[in-house]
């Protein structure tokens, strides 16, 4: 039987792994500066509030766009809330894009007929060809569209009636291309995976987005909650469906092309977080997956292009930060190895425990730094914040896998399709007149998930060997609680997958539980 452990111990083995293990965690470390300067651009520019350069005498036109499909849970309110817009009705107009084939198609089609009775000038453009799947369907509808605005709202997604008045003056500048509104979440303290979602979207939002705008560096539409001028969707090429983050790519198109974007963090749009493991773990992928497409597709461009250092390394740290997840697996994958040979990279020296703890101060503690802001920032508990900052770390790191798979995936030109996150209306759930919830609907995963979880709980048991044999052994034993966390991540996100797709097995024959409520009378 083969020792591992004097296998490992061989000479020539120690300087490879020891150069890949820095070169990993250096990698890291430099994308943890970069959080570090986030922040500091944030507290720089925090009370920066931009202003319209002036404001329209006559409302310009808009028209908003409602992307959907399959939603039948979410659909009704979001044409609800797009019909109920502080707008004057003869400058607005309402699209919905609803590509479904589940049969929910006659639901939405009365739910229009309904507004358009009452005056609302709202059209349902219907595909059955799902080309492009949703930049298909928002650049099959701009030809049918009247407004010079374009507003989008994802089906989960609820405008408040004031979005449109509180937006569309900045528009006055005819050299904005985009405003991009800050997302709250309805659902954020259903359940320790939401929060830690909505902790993560905060920093985004809170802390990248306002650093990024305000510094005049480029920023990104989000995919909804904001609202584009048409002639910069047209200049830039239009919707194109070659990656899986169509809002990234059009915005870095639209930008080179000499258009700005406008942050406006105080004007909210409040939508629902995944509720379940694999619906998260999807949108994740094609987050991660379409961010590194777009860098292949648009780095080279951007860095030849006559533009600040500031936007090009913005943008390079951007784009490729997702890569961080690949790299933090990797390391994982030499934790063993570097336990087994006692891995000291700066020998006997005295500067090698400082250098040791800087690193792990860039890599780990930035990003702790990091969310702590964006929570203090909208007076949330500090010291609440640092209780979570575990739990944000052991989703970050389970999630690891599934974001790596994706990373390789866009490296090696694998190409998939659009996977929708599906909408559960969680607020219509939680109402006190629902007597009971619905069942679903949950992902079920395919067959390349499934292995993705099973890797997650393998990775979970090699962190428990990595933590004997640091036991054992007496090796790094400071390193413990990291491996704790680590393993605690890893059977987190992998055996909770698998539960949901147990679940899923057993319902997937039986009748789904409807929703019985109360009629108010």
């Amino acid at each position: 039987m083969l020792d591992w452990t004097a296998w490992l111990s061989q000479p020539w083995l120690r300087w490879p792994i020891t150069t890949v293990y820095l070169i990993l965690m250096s990698l890291i470390s430099i994308y943890g500066l970069h959080r570090y300067w986030l922040v500091l651009l944030f507290n720089r520019h925090r009370r920066d509030r931009p202003r319209p350069k002036q404001r329209f005498k006559s409302l310009p036109r808009v028209t908003v766009q409602l992307p959907m499909f399959n939603e039948s849970r979410v659909a009704s309110r979001i044409i609800d809330a797009a019909c109920n817009l502080d707008y004057p009705r003869d400058r607005i107009q309402i699209q919905v894009l609803d590509d479904s084939n589940d049969g929910s198609l006659s639901q939405v089609e009365d739910r229009v007929n309904d507004w358009q009775a009452s005056g609302v000038d709202i059209q349902l453009l219907h595909r059955t060809d799902r080309t492009g799947y949703k930049a298909g369907a928002l650049q099959a509808a701009l030809p049918h569209a009247k407004g010079e605005l374009i507003a989008i709202f994802d089906a989960d997604f609820i405008p408040p009636p004031s979005f449109l008045r509180r937006t569309v003056h900045y528009f006055t500048d005819p050299k904005l291309g985009m405003v991009q509104t800050r997302w709250t979440h309805l659902n954020r303290d259903d359940s320790m995976l939401t929060r830690g979602q909505a902790i993560f979207l905060d920093g985004h939002f809170v802390i990248e987005h306002n650093a990024r705008n305000r510094c005049g560096a480029w920023i990104n539409f989000n995919g909804t909650a904001g609202i584009w001028r048409r002639e910069a969707i047209e200049s830039a090429g239009g919707w194109h469906h070659d990656t899986l983050t169509e809002d990234v790519d059009l915005s870095y198109r639209a930008q080179l092309a000499g258009w700005t974007f406008l942050f406006l963090p105080w004007v909210q749009c409040p939508a629902e977080l995944p509720p379940e493991i694999n619906a998260f773990k999807s949108q994740q992928h094609r987050w991660t997956k379409g961010s590194i497409q777009t860098a292949i597709k648009l780095l080279p461009a951007l860095l030849r292009a006559k533009v600040t250092p500031t936007i090009k390394l913005e943008a390079f740290f951007h784009l490729t930060s997702p890569m961080v997840y690949l790299y933090v697996t990797l390391l994982a994958v030499l934790f063993y190895p570097v336990i087994a040979m006692n891995i000291n990279p700066f020998g006997g020296l005295w500067y090698g425990p400082i250098l040791g703890m800087g690193l792990f101060a860039l890599g780990t503690v930035s990003a702790a730094v990091f969310y702590i802001t964006s929570q203090h920032a909208q007076r949330r508990s500090i010291w609440g914040t640092i209780a979570q900052v575990p739990l944000l770390m052991a989703i970050g790191i389970g999630i690891a896998m599934n974001n790596a798979i994706a990373c390789i995936e866009a490296l090696l030109g694998h190409q998939s399709p659009f996977v929708r996150t599906p909408k559960y209306n969680v607020q219509g759930l939680s109402t006190p007149d629902c007597q009971e919830r619905t069942i679903g609907p949950i992902i079920p995963i395919p067959d390349l998930k499934r292995s993705v979880c099973m890797l997650e709980i393998v990775m979970g048991i090699y962190m428990l060997l990595c933590i004997w044999m640091s036991v054992h052994t007496g090796h790094t034993a400071v390193s413990l609680p990291f491996l704790f966390l680590f393993a605690s991540g890893y059977f987190y996100v992998g055996l909770s997958s698998l539960w949901t797709h147990f679940k899923v097995s057993r319902l997937i024959h039986q009748p789904v539980t409807r929703i019985a409520c109360k009629q108010n009378l």
